[in-house]
């Protein structure tokens, strides 16, 4: 009977863990913080900005990198930067990444528009670029 309890309640974890990963949240109106050229090292993208931060070792990490890449690809002004989580240790703390991949959608002005832990599909993406742009 133990046992059978502790699978169901492991089982429903697991599907509340899945559905939940990888999709991009609205960010909320007390997060006003907003990511320049200085803390990302390039230039923010014309309309909008992907920003991957990524682990060396992360499997997810490489498949999210070609999704925003094919992204920015298609979308005129949209341009994606991955960080090394490791490398950039003082913006993991400030911004709470708990995992990677991490992805966030900045608008033009750099606000955080988006949010997502883990490899969002390049739906979610695309859609997330519809309201920062």
């Amino acid at each position: 009977m133990v046992c059978a309890a502790v699978l169901a309640a492991a089982s429903l974890f697991g599907l509340s863990h899945r559905r939940r990963d990888g999709r991009l949240k609205v960010r909320g109106q007390e997060d006003e913080r907003r990511l320049g050229a200085a803390e990302l090292g390039t230039e923010l993208g014309e309309r909008a900005t992907l920003v991957q931060f990524s682990s060396a070792f992360c499997q997810p990490c490489r498949a999210t990198r070609r999704t925003l890449a094919e992204v920015a690809g298609m979308v005129e002004g949209v341009s994606h930067v991955e960080l090394d989580a490791e490398e950039r240790l003082d913006l993991v703390r400030e911004l709470n990444i708990l995992k990677t991949p991490t992805v966030l959608v900045l608008d033009s002005a750099g606000r955080v528009v988006r949010r997502a832990a883990g490899a969002p599909r390049k739906v979610d993406v695309i859609a997330a670029l519809g309201e920062a742009v």
